[in-house]
C-alpha cells in the first residue's frame, strides 16, 4: 500500500512536509487541530494576525510563515487536484485550471498585514478553467 506523499510529485516533498509540522506544532503548542479543510484557514489568518500583533520581525517567524503557506496549498491540491510545483527553492501549486498559486508568499503578505490565506484558498478554489 503506497500513502499519498508517495504518489506525489518531488516537488510535494518539503510542503508536504512543512504542512506535517505544522499541523503537529498547532496541535502540540497551540492546541489547535488542523484538519486541512478551507476552514480550518481561519484560524490560520487568525493565528498570523496574532504574531504580527506581537511585533516579531519576519525573519523571525520565517519558518512558521512557511509552514502555515504550506498547509494552505495542501488544502488546496486536496480540495482540488491541483499539483506542488518547485524550481530555484520556490514552492507553488498549479490548479487543474493551469493557475499559479503560491501560498507561501501569501503568508508572507498575510504577515504584513496585505494577504489572507482564506481568501487565497477560497479563490484558488473556486477558479474555474478559463476560457
Amino acid at each position: 500500500m503506497t500513502t499519498q506523499a508517495e504518489t506525489r510529485p518531488s516537488a510535494a516533498a518539503k510542503p508536504l512536509r512543512w504542512a506535517a509540522d505544522t499541523v503537529a506544532t498547532m496541535r502540540e503548542g497551540a492546541r489547535l487541530r488542523l484538519d486541512y479543510s478551507a476552514q480550518s484557514l481561519w484560524s490560520i489568518d487568525r493565528m498570523i494576525e496574532g504574531i504580527r500583533r506581537e511585533g516579531a520581525p519576519e525573519a523571525a517567524v520565517h519558518q512558521v510563515l512557511r509552514g502555515f503557506g504550506a498547509y494552505t496549498g495542501e488544502v488546496i491540491v486536496r480540495q482540488t487536484g491541483a499539483e506542488w510545483w518547485a524550481t530555484g527553492g520556490d514552492h507553488w501549486i498549479r490548479t487543474p485550471d493551469g493557475r499559479l498559486w503560491d501560498p507561501i508568499d501569501e503568508a508572507r503578505r498575510c504577515y504584513a498585514g496585505h494577504g489572507s490565506l482564506r481568501l487565497l484558498c477560497r479563490d484558488a478554489v473556486s477558479a474555474g478553467p478559463r476560457p
